[in-house]
């Protein structure tokens, strides 16, 4: 890992004042001028843990070379060249620069276009450049600039606190410590050398909880803290289903390719054929085997996607989360702008005994105004529902909000007396209360069961009628009270609830159908209450087929819930830990998930799905986390999304069934022909230009369409799928290999040229033209190809009939057929893939059967 610049400050660096700060740092209130900034970054380069500098153009492609293939074939091309068979290695040499240049440019091409939509959506930071605030992207944050933060953001490098108002931050990542810890600006006793003793500092990727604050940058890059650090704290993302299933289809190509070359290595040597060129023809059979070209085809499939993606307002970060998407079988999501509107209203505001009361509102509208904390849409509703002057109040203190405790606290002077004011779930206010407010201003009244009781019946009304609620207490402080934490919070007063009303969304009803028809279990996972959460399902007609709440979720051990989540689909009063449990319940049982979050603690649970989703409007931690951004909040355009990664998904599964069907039954039976023919069957050269042609037709395959059916349910790249699906339709492309051989040897009386030549066009036809009933599961008449691919096919295969008859040709050895042998080929032609047809339907219905067995 590169090391930081010496310019950078060193460790505790917080230590020293800033009355004598680094010079390279020093900055005026105004911050730095665009100028200083451009020369800062060149000077300290881009604020990243490592040097992601994008290798050069030349050297990306040469890398293109360490394929031990592409290595095997140059090697192969060398001896050539030493044993004076020059038309050998100009045509390997060839070959080889074209296919590698086709796989480059393809790869570079859906690269540019994928990093440039990630660009669209990344975390941005809000600095004062030239005496302006100006949102830049974290990674031209440079040492000395002045940032901005406040509740939900990253903190984007490590800096000295200039300002500060309650401004607390987690910093998990690098301490460990569980709970936020507060910091303020000043200078530090030089004991205080530890992070977790910086009380004035802040560290990149930690994450801003409640409050403001002004920093200044010291250190970006891999001179931060967590840069220090980063090959510890960076874990790779685990594989997805489809890359793991890639990773076993290759494998077993790779065994197939060692087994078939060796057989011919060993038949060869039996039969005392010279030893160069059975070694090339076996080199040249493995490259015809591998399926060199998966790797670009499922980079630009899934480039295309993220581009098409993004027409539908659905921008991916992570391109292997295309397929996971259009995997997705269950999706976790908060109900709050998802299935409601998140225009939230002030309904009511009442007492204990649920009348109206003006002195909850007041105490609401205190505890929203003075809070430093992320503003919640209730927070929102509350400020926005009437103005309340508070010019006789002074802040004092603060407890934000954690989901722990759920609820925060605020602790205010008005001169004559000192209050504490909290506000939170209903549940957890009520449990801290020892008195609730009477009526007409009277002195607070105990709680006994009869008040508790009925303060229970106000809260559960409220919420059979889909109120959200909150739970307003308070209690008084002596007037030297400095400081509120949370043993502050008991012996409160109750004083009542403010209820909130969200509707459902008009749309959110016809979206859930959409995903219930594709094969999508939706599952609503809430800090709301069960009673308020089933009224919005009764709305929306989703029905509840099982709840439970966070209570009894802690009571479970994993292997319990893991049985219960299968059959609930409320999960309601949660916790982000418990979520977490929940999404990792169901990937145990076998289940795809998605997670739709936009909250600071949503994080966790975003990593932990197999596709985290987040929305435009939400917090930078949570940006950060998701695979894919909504640009907008609808579960619309989530289906358009899901449906973009099924086609991208339909159109890697034909390259990979092309693969293993008409194609690895041609080299099959190359293998096989090596028994019974005292010479090649084809030349190492004219194998190389057949896998090269055939690869050549494959590339429009991202642009084709995929048949509505195919769209209709999620699936997994499904390895018996795939070799049951090469056993059927392997076997019959052989079977007309070997029909060739019938028809060259005894019909044709074929030489050993034309032999060749025969068979180069018969099988460069078959497995070209087979795309036209492998792509599809129904009638290929009825589901039209992308007119790009159909042109590139047929032309490949009218390119492979022609090219015997060329000076081309000879160079390969070809010799042109006879006319009555292109009569026979394309009554073959015709025969081969009505043949295909016809087990392929075969395949589908026996393959439909098991899966519904199954079921």
């Amino acid at each position: 890992m590169p090391s930081a610049p010496e310019s950078q400050e060193s460790q505790s660096w917080w230590l020293q004042p800033l009355t004598e700060p680094n010079a390279a740092l020093a900055t005026d209130a105004a911050g730095l001028s665009a100028e200083e900034a451009r020369a800062r970054l060149a000077k300290f380069g881009p604020n990243l843990f490592r040097d992601h500098q994008e290798q050069a153009l030349w050297l990306q492609f040469l890398i293109r070379f360490k394929n031990p293939l592409i290595i095997l074939l140059l090697g192969a091309s060398v001896i050539s060249a030493l044993t004076g068979e020059m038309t050998n290695f100009l045509i390997i040499t060839v070959m080889v620069l074209f296919s590698v240049t086709l796989d480059f440019v393809q790869e570079h091409r859906a690269g540019k276009a994928a990093a440039s939509l990630r660009q669209s959506v990344s975390v941005r930071a809000l600095v004062i450049r030239d005496g302006k605030q100006v949102p830049i992207a974290v990674t031209e944050v440079v040492p000395g600039d002045l940032v901005l933060l406040s509740a939900g953001d990253m903190i984007p490098a490590d800096g000295r606190v200039l300002e500060a108002r309650d401004f607390f931050v987690k910093q998990a990542l690098l301490t460990g410590e569980p709970y936020p810890v507060e910091k303020h600006p000043g200078e530090l006793a030089a004991s205080a050398s530890d992070i977790q003793e910086a009380s004035n500092a802040v560290f990149m990727g930690t994450t801003v909880i409640s409050g403001s604050a002004r920093i200044r940058i010291v250190n970006t890059g891999v001179g931060t803290a967590i840069g220090a650090i980063a090959d510890t704290l960076t874990h790779l993302a685990p594989p997805s289903s489809f890359e793991i299933g890639t990773h076993r289809f290759g494998m077993l190509i790779m065994r197939l390719t060692i087994l078939l070359v060796l057989f011919v290595l060993f038949v060869n040597a039996l039969m005392h054929k010279p030893w160069l060129e059975s070694f090339m023809f076996a080199v040249a059979l493995a490259v015809g085997l591998t399926p060199e070209l998966l790797p670009m085809v499922v980079s630009v499939t899934l480039s295309r996607g993220a581009m098409l993606m993004a027409k539908k307002k659905v921008i991916v970060k992570r391109l292997a989360s295309i397929q996971n998407l259009g995997s997705m079988d269950v999706l976790c999501t908060d109900k709050t702008g998802t299935l409601t509107e998140a225009k939230i209203k002030l309904e009511q505001h009442v007492d204990p005994q649920g009348q109206p009361s003006e002195r909850v509102l007041e105490l609401a509208y205190l505890n929203s105004y003075f809070e430093t904390g992320l503003k919640s849409p209730l927070d929102e509703a509350i400020l926005n529902h009437e103005n309340i002057d508070v010019s006789s109040w002074k802040k004092i203190d603060e407890v934000p909000f954690d989901f722990e405790r759920r609820r925060v606290s605020v602790l205010l002077d008005q001169g004559v007396k000192r209050m504490l004011v909290v506000k939170g779930a209903p549940e957890e206010i009520i449990g801290l209360c020892t008195h609730s407010e009477a009526q007409a201003n009277a002195a607070p009244l105990l709680l006994d069961k009869d008040a508790l009781a009925k303060i229970h019946e106000v809260h559960v009304a409220l919420e059979k009628e889909g109120f959200r609620v909150l739970g307003i207490a308070w209690r008084d402080v002596p007037l030297d009270h400095p400081h509120a934490v949370v043993g502050d919070e008991t012996a409160l007063v109750f004083a009542g609830f403010a209820a909130f009303l969200d509707p459902p969304k008009e749309s959110a009803g016809t979206a859930l159908a959409a995903l219930k028809d594709s094969g999508i279990t939706v599952k609503i996972v809430t800090g709301d209450s069960e009673l308020v959460t089933q009224h919005v399902c009764v709305q929306l007609k989703l029905e509840v087929i099982g709840v439970l709440t966070g209570k009894e979720i802690e009571q479970m051990d994993d292997s319990a819930l893991r049985i219960r989540v299968e059959n609930t689909n409320l999960f309601c009063r949660v916790n982000p830990a418990q979520k977490n449990r929940v999404i990792l319940a169901l990937k145990a049982r076998g289940h795809v998930v998605g997670y739709l979050g936009d909250g600071v603690n949503d994080a966790p649970s975003l990593h932990s799905a197999d596709v985290g989703l987040s929305v435009d409007s939400a917090v930078d931690v949570a940006k950060e986390a998701a695979d894919m951004i909504l640009l907008d909040h609808d579960l619309h355009v989530l289906h358009d999304g899901v449906l973009e990664g099924r086609r991208t998904f339909g159109n890697i599964m034909k390259y990979i069934m092309m693969g293993t069907s008409s194609n690895f039954g041609n080299m099959f039976s190359m293998a096989g022909a090596a028994l019974f023919l005292p010479f090649l069957p084809m030349l190492p050269t004219q194998i190389l230009l057949n896998n090269f042609l055939y690869d050549f037709s494959e590339v429009p395959i991202p642009l084709d369409q995929v048949d509505p059916e195919e769209l209709r349910l999620p699936r997994v790249l499904d390895m018996s799928f795939i070799r049951n699906f090469m056993l059927v339709i392997g076997p019959i492309s052989s079977l007309f290999d070997f029909l060739t051989f019938y028809v060259m040897l005894k019909v044709l009386q074929a030489d050993e040229k034309l032999f060749q030549t025969g068979w180069f066009v018969e099988s460069l036809c078959t497995q070209v033209l087979v795309i036209f009933i492998i792509r599809t599961r129904g009638n290929p008449f009825k589901s039209r190809p992308h007119p790009i691919l159909a042109a590139t096919s047929i032309a490949i295969a009218a390119i492979g009939a022609l090219l015997p008859f060329t000076p081309l040709g000879s160079y390969f050895g070809f010799t042109p057929p006879p006319a009555k042998f292109y009569l026979i080929l394309a009554g073959m032609v015709v025969i081969y893939l009505c043949m295909v047809q016809l087990a392929k339907r075969g395949f589908y219905r026996w393959y439909e059967k098991r899966e519904l067995l199954k079921t």
